[in-house]
């Protein structure tokens, strides 16, 4: 971990003047190349979206910096400033207080925003954490704010007839297709609205936000209000912590309809091919049992990064099973199960949601526990967020924060294993019971919580919305430590020769990926093309998401609410800067 010499005392006047210091000193080194020693930490982590990468990059080591300084130069940087939209602040590290500063500039390739942290080194302030990234493209201004439409006289037809022409694709193909219309494709077609990029969403729902409402009736948002705005349009100020599922689908239609996306619903893919000469996609999409082929340039795949081909165990003996098993993905909350005796084999979000549906309904509930699962409070999650994303703070400065951070720079790691054990010790009491019972906890990668569970597995916790006090005290049953050996026709044989009695089995055992579903969507040759998908690459960012999948204008978008907001609009300005012809910066 990088130390630092005791940092000067500094006010409020100081603490700017410092910034407006180091800035200066910073542009000047990215302007002219020369300087870094004086402005940079020898450790220094500098993360880049787009803005002189061209991709999403986390560099450390003198090589990597020297490569995005020399991006920097022949992007001409001017302008910069302080970013108005928070303050320059003394902020408390592990390892000591840092000079923390929004500042913005411009170059070549548009409007960029950035974050530096400051330590005191050797005399002088360094960075030794950095994010730069692009947030608006030169000669492609979002239509929102100061230069949204004006409504009135904008289109010489009414605003219906514009929006029925609009949606049927009346004036040529779309420029965008999006496959899928929840959260993350309909961030993205958000995004894509305010640049002028014309998209269309296909889903198979019957309406938008129907895969949210087809869902067991006890389900919530697992991350709070806070964190789960999307782009351009928060939730109103009294939107419950936890969103209720019927109610964010609801709230995605309601999305959908007041930022006028185009949706076409009951719709699926039928046949895709790739004109690699062209650049251009030809789709047959079967609409509500109309056939219609369009040739975007653009496909995004946004049905949610598990995929939606379900890993069902083959279970020795399931054929003399006389019971119902199923799937998590077709567990739809049932009245009649009441009085039955029910196992959830599986212990992430979905395994412990369903047990306690299931126990709501009356039934009898045990939970098979097939290895280590990390348990975090919900509210002692959330009451940590509030300390970026809250009540009182700006989204927009809260996820620039969040982005500011390399995800293999030790000091982040070590914040995360600090962060998890505090919440630990808060959800003490919880956790030893659970741990009486039988329950195997896990906490996490070397430490870390939920957070890289979530960046490499997108499993192996649970946050806890109510189901964990209901198997500390014995109201859901548990079995953990042994394996399902076969099923026989009353229910399930443990390893340990446990006879399970059960009429109904859950099997809460995830998905295939999403790359499963590209295949079966799309085809195998755009999934063969496609490099991993998830996890972090050697440089700590995502695989495959949100960046370039291997695939020439083919993308994979997704992930929670508040990774969809922030990343949909780099994937936004990467369409758009390729539809326009405009070449990102490359490294060497």
């Amino acid at each position: 971990m990088t130390t630092q010499l005791d940092s000067p005392e500094l006010d409020a006047v100081a603490i700017e003047a410092t910034a407006r210091q180091w800035l200066a000193y910073f542009a000047d080194l990215l302007r002219t190349g020369v300087g870094a020693e004086a402005v940079l930490h020898s450790d220094v982590w500098w993360r880049d979206l787009l803005a002189l990468s061209g991709d999403l990059r986390s560099l450390n080591g003198s090589t990597r910096i020297e490569s995005l300084v020399a991006s920097a130069v022949e992007q001409h940087v001017r302008g910069e400033d302080l970013d108005p939209a928070a303050a320059p602040a003394l902020v408390p590290t592990l390892s000591g207080s840092m000079v923390q500063l929004l500042f913005r500039f411009d170059t070549d390739l548009g409007h960029v925003r950035g974050v530096a942290r400051l330590i005191f080194d050797d005399g002088a302030w360094r960075a030794r954490n950095l994010l730069t990234a692009l947030d608006t493209l030169t000669g492609h201004q979002p239509a929102t704010g100061e230069h949204r439409p004006d409504g009135a006289g904008d289109h010489p037809e009414y605003w219906s007839a514009r929006r029925t022409r609009e949606l049927e694709c009346h004036d040529g193909d779309p420029d965008v297709l999006v496959i899928g219309a929840g959260h993350s494709g309909l961030a993205l077609a958000a995004q894509l609205g305010v640049l002028r990029v014309r998209t269309l969403l296909v889903d198979r729902g019957d309406r938008v936000g129907d895969n949210w409402r087809g869902r067991y009736d006890s389900l919530v948002l697992h991350d709070a209000v806070w964190s789960n705005h999307l782009p351009l349009m928060p939730f109103p100020s009294s939107w419950p912590v936890f969103t209720p599922k019927d109610k964010m689908g609801d709230w995605l239609e309601i999305y959908s309809r007041a930022l006028d996306l185009n949706v076409w619903t009951r719709s699926e893919i039928v046949e895709s091919t790739f004109d690699p000469v062209e650049r251009r996609w030809t789709v047959v999409v079967d609409r509500d049992g109309t056939r219609r082929t369009l040739n975007p340039q653009h496909v995004v795949l946004a049905t949610g990064l598990s995929g939606t081909e379900p890993v069902l165990p083959q279970f020795a003996g399931a054929e003399s099973f006389a019971g119902e098993l199923l799937h998590s993905s077709r567990y739809r909350t049932e009245p009649a199960r009441r009085g039955t005796r029910t196992v959830v084999i599986g212990t992430g979000n979905s395994g412990h949601d369903i047990a306690q549906d299931l126990y709501e309904s009356g039934a009898q509930v045990t939970l098979i526990q097939r290895g280590p699962t990390h348990v975090v409070s919900g509210h002692t999650l959330s009451d940590r967020g509030r300390m970026r994303y809250g009540e009182h703070t700006s989204t927009d400065v809260a996820d620039l924060l969040d982005a500011s951070t390399a995800r293999l720079d030790p000091q982040f790691l070590a914040a995360l294993r600090y962060g998890s054990a505090t919440m630990a010790e808060d959800d003490r009491e919880l956790l030893d019971a659970l741990a009486a019972k039988g329950f195997a906890l896990s906490d996490g990668v070397d430490g870390t919580g939920v957070m890289l569970l979530f960046l490499t597995r997108n499993g192996g916790y649970y946050i806890d919305v109510g189901a964990s006090p209901l198997i500390a005290d014995g109201s859901i049953g548990l079995i953990s430590g042994t394996t399902v050996e076969r099923l026989v026709s009353d229910g399930l044989i443990m390893s340990d020769g446990t006879h399970v009695r059960a009429d109904t089995i859950v099997c809460a055992t995830g998905y295939r990926g999403i790359l499963d579903t590209a295949r079966r969507v799309l085809g195998d040759a755009v999934a063969d093309a496609c490099g991993p998908v998830w996890d972090l690459d050697d440089e700590g960012e995502l695989q495959s998401v949100w960046r370039a999948s291997g695939h020439d204008r083919f993308w994979i978008h997704g992930g929670n609410f508040m990774l969809v907001r922030n990343y949909s609009k780099y994937l936004a300005l990467q369409i758009t800067a390729d539809l326009a012809g405009v070449a990102l910066p490359t490294l060497d």
